[in-house]
């Protein structure tokens, strides 16, 4: 009869590792996909990621299942953005017992508050969408990588040297979108989207995005609120009319009809599209974002 050690050195020698032996990857759950994507990036095969929110979802007006309680409880890392995004996440967190530690993405990345725009008021006056700003996505790497070095410290090298591939592809990306944007005259570098989700992508890189009033992915737009923003592009202008992945399309339609202004494409603001999309990862999105910004405003 072979022995355990025997058994264990032919393994070995065949570059197997025993049942016994085989390495259990470390359960995280991420809010939303783009931080799902952030955490396989860093995490590599040492985790199994999973996103409570899917692609194309609203992480705004989510509505916990059973489920994602269940995955919580079994989390050994949970994700969240911070910055009152997911307002659920606490009660379900508390609800299913979870033991998991906490990584709030947004840690140390400055927000944007106005305390009188309406689309901020059910984030307690913060622009939520930080993500949307590549140095700020490079932030929220830093964060999620040191939360998987506190769970699983056998792990450190792997990650920091995942972490310090990706952070080296978003400097990459920082300045393809930089470079695309001044491709785009000043004068043309306003756009309407249907909510509020690219304030820290305008301010990092010089472009206007406006989400009128009444425009909202947590409530319907009334017949009024549609006059209103529809005599704003009239008033102003806009040269593009650009809809959000997780938004209703027959608003931005009936927009573009009544002003003659350009219907863009659709951007995606907060969520991903499914793998095999044009969205697939965070570095997809933002190239397929400012793809369409150019074609719709650049000569």
């Amino acid at each position: 009869m072979i022995s355990r050690r025997a058994a264990i050195l032919t393994l070995a020698a065949l570059g197997l590792a025993p049942p016994a032996l085989a390495q259990t990857k470390i359960p995280i759950v991420a809010t939303f996909t783009v931080l799902a994507d952030f955490a396989r990036e860093i995490g590599g095969d040492r985790v199994e990621v999973s996103s409570i929110v899917g692609p194309n979802g609203d992480v705004h007006v989510y509505d916990p299942s059973p489920a994602d309680s269940r995955a919580i409880a079994a989390a050994r890392l949970v994700i969240e953005n911070g910055f009152y995004l997911e307002g659920w996440i606490s009660r379900l967190a508390k609800a299913s017992g979870a033991k998991a530690l906490v990584v709030v993405a947004t840690k140390d990345v400055a927000p944007r508050e106005d305390r009188g725009n309406a689309e901020f008021a059910a984030h307690h006056g913060i622009d939520p969408h930080a993500w949307q700003s590549v140095p700020n996505a490079k932030i929220y790497v830093a964060n999620i990588r040191d939360g998987m070095i506190a769970v699983d410290p056998a792990g450190r090298g792997e990650y920091e040297a995942r972490a310090s591939a990706y952070l080296t592809k978003l400097d990459a990306l920082d300045a393809q979108v930089r470079a695309a944007i001044a491709k785009i005259s000043p004068a043309d570098r306003r756009i309407i989207t249907t909510h509020d989700a690219f304030g820290y992508f305008a301010q990092t890189y010089g472009m206007a995005f406006v989400a009128p009033a009444g425009v909202s992915t947590e409530a319907e737009a009334s017949a009024r609120d549609v006059g209103q923003i529809i005599a704003q592009i009239r008033r102003e202008k806009f040269p593009a009319v650009f809809l959000e992945n997780v938004s209703d399309r027959r608003l931005m339609d009936q927009i573009a009809r009544e002003t003659g202004a350009k219907i863009g494409g659709t951007l995606y603001s907060d969520a991903l599209s499914p793998p095999d999309g044009p969205a697939g990862t965070y570095i997809d999105m933002m190239k397929h974002n400012i793809s369409e910004l150019t074609k719709a405003l650049a000569p």
